[in-house]
């Protein structure tokens, strides 16, 4: 039978009854040892009677007075009490037996005929008194003699408690090293040997189980895993097989993903897109058709977007599809990766999807952000059943795909945004300087239709001139015009463009111009240098037409706080009549500036020139930095 006691608790058990075997014997021991201690000095103090009484007898002979004598028989009274009572504090007491206690009861006796002749008057003769004397020592003597005999018995009672003692170090010592032995050695070296058995892929090795403690634990746990290795080793072969074919499916998956993902990369339209995206997974899940429903503003309406081999009867009747018509094209709320068999069913959605021969449909939605856009129809001939890794593999196709269509889609609108912008541009930019220097021409022509009818050829030529000078501005306008919508900054630096813009204006105005940049700072965004450009271009169109100047300085000033200061030395303004003149330009000006979270500035004093700061932060944000660089500019 098996020990079901565990090691632990052997152990304590071994220990614990060896304890109690040694404290008992030490205990004995202990005990003996007091005893022999006490024994000893009752010994010594029972030697000290004969003494004592030699020495009484001596007195008495010698004729001492009284209070002498009386003292030495108080110190014999307090000898004998001594023996009776012992001293716990010395330790002093008689190992009291029925012998012992006999021979003491005689010198009870004998001392007290002995005091009485010591102490009587007259003295008593010494001849009797030496004789009584000697009588009481032999007495004592006897009692001395019994305590040497119980002494002697408690020696061999130690003695024999040392040699148990001894003998039970030995058995402990023999027991210790045969439980060692028994319950750790024997079933180390068992543990040892199927160890090494193993080593050798010997996996049948087991090891004998023969109690339930701890070691019985670690076998059962060796049993356990030689017989799992000899499961593992036996069906390793297969396994590597099984793992190298998932390891293969996994880099075909993964070269699959790569190669559809640099194709939908790659795709410059929607159409070329999902034609080469049809083709392509088809062919990697090996359908037997493919097809790719859209929806459009209607998500309970879904259209073919593209297809891959699939039946052009079909085609032409599933071109428009309508939710729940067919198991193609469910609600949204219904859209999940769904393996659908055809061929055993005779449900209405399935039966035109039966009469083409499939047997399998499988149904993957194309989501984007919870949203909605679309389904891919993967039909089969054959019974499929698609793995989890496959489910997987076509819905991060999908997934791709939603986000490579939406990617377009979001480029398209972004090229009508910008479309939209330059048209509206445009439109501004020709209301606020051809529409209206039109507008005057055809006055002048109205006002020479009149002059002529009234014949009045002063007239007529004067609005001739005015009409000729009308043309000329109109024709500098739409030349700068041109040349705002042809200057573009090129790159992240607007330095080039600005130095560009200035050679022109030079080179059209005459004007000298002087350019002055300070600071160091990151770039400022593209959007944001258009802009600026515009704004500058404005600037300087207005000193050519109004400003009569000869010299014109431009600053750039770079920082957190880009500015952009434009100082020219011509007639200026100061009243409201003149300001009204250049009102449309300061109004494109400060337009572009608040797309750009910029501000204008505007300075001028009749016969000292104008002043325009641009005032651009680099962030777009901080409308308090504009602020204080204002107030800055105010001190200097």
């Amino acid at each position: 039978m098996k020990n079901t006691a565990s090691l632990s608790t052997k152990l304590v058990r071994i220990g614990v009854t060896l304890l109690i075997v040694a404290l008992v014997s030490i205990g004995l021991t202990l005990w003996v040892t007091w005893q022999l201690s006490g024994g000893a000095a009752a010994l010594n103090e029972a030697g000290r009677l004969r003494m004592q009484t030699w020495r009484l007898t001596s007195a008495v002979q010698a004729d001492t007075n009284e209070h002498e004598i009386f003292a030495l028989v108080n110190k014999f009274d307090e000898s004998m009490r001594l023996l009776r009572q012992g001293d716990s504090a010395r330790p002093l007491f008689v190992p009291w037996n029925a012998h012992v206690e006999s021979r003491f009861n005689a010198v009870e006796l004998g001392w007290l005929e002995q005091r009485s002749l010591l102490i009587s008057s007259p003295s008593t003769d010494r001849v009797n008194l030496v004789q009584a004397s000697e009588a009481f020592l032999e007495v004592i003597d006897r009692f001395v003699l019994s305590i040497e005999y119980q002494l002697a018995s408690l020696t061999a009672i130690l003695n024999l408690f040392q040699f148990v003692m001894m003998a039970l170090a030995v058995a402990g010592a023999v027991i210790m090293l045969y439980t060692g032995y028994h319950f750790v050695i024997h079933p180390l070296s068992k543990l040892r040997d199927g160890l090494r058995k193993l080593e050798s892929a010997q996996f049948t090795a087991r090891v004998e189980v023969t109690s339930n403690d701890e070691f019985g634990q670690v076998a059962q746990g060796f049993n356990r895993m030689a017989a799992t290795l000899q499961t593992l080793y036996n069906d390793l072969e297969a396994q590597v097989v099984a793992k190298t074919n998932r390891i293969a499916a996994q880099k075909e998956r993964l070269q699959a993903l790569y190669e559809v993902s640099l194709f939908l990369g790659k795709a410059n339209t929607i159409n070329e897109m999902t034609r080469g995206f049809a083709q392509q997974v088809r062919e990697l899940m090996k359908a037997d058709a493919l097809a790719i429903r859209w929806t459009g503003d209607d998500p309970d309406k879904f259209l073919i977007l593209s297809s891959d081999n699939f039946p052009l009867e079909a085609l032409e009747e599933e071109k428009c599809l309508r939710a729940g018509v067919c198991a193609c094209g469910n609600s949204a709320f219904e859209m999940r990766t769904r393996v659908i068999p055809i061929k055993s069913t005779e449900m209405a959605p399935l039966r035109h999807c039966n009469k083409l021969g499939y047997e399998t449909l499988v149904s993957v939605p194309v989501k984007l952000q919870n949203k909605v856009l679309g389904e891919i129809d993967l039909f089969y001939r054959t019974d499929v059943r698609l793995t989890h890794e496959e489910l997987e593999l076509v819905d991060t196709f999908s997934s791709h795909l939603a986000s490579s269509v939406e990617g377009f889609r979001a480029l398209a609108m972004d090229r009508e945004s910008a479309i939209a912008g330059e048209r509206t541009m445009l439109a501004r930019e020709l209301h606020d300087s051809i529409a209206q220097s039109l507008a005057f021409l055809k006055i002048q022509v109205g006002l020479i239709r009149s002059s002529i009818a009234k014949n009045d050829v002063y007239k007529t030529k004067h609005f001739l001139n005015e009409l000729d000078q009308g043309l000329k501005e109109s024709i500098a306008d739409v030349r700068e015009l041109l040349l705002h919508f042809r200057t573009r900054t090129q790159t992240d630096d607007i330095e080039t463009a600005i130095q560009e813009t200035l050679q022109k204006f030079q080179h059209q105005s005459g004007i000298v111009v002087v350019k002055k940049i300070t600071g160091d700072s990151l770039p400022l965004a593209q959007d944001v240098q258009v802009h600026v450009l515009h704004v500058l271009q404005e600037s300087l169109s207005n000193i050519r037409k109004h400003a009569q100047a000869k010299n014109v300085v431009f600053e750039i000033h770079k920082g957190d706080i880009w500015r952009f200061i434009v100082r020219d030395d011509g007639v200026g303004f100061d009243d409201m009549n003149a300001r009204t003149q250049l009102q449309v330009g300061l109004n494109i000006m400060r337009e572009r500036a608040a797309k750009i979270s910029a501000e204008v500035e505007i300075k001028s004093q009749s016969g000292l020139g104008t002043v325009v700061t641009l005032f651009v932060p680099r962030n777009q944000k901080n409308k308090t930095d504009i602020d204080q660089s204002k107030t800055l500019m105010e001190r200097v």
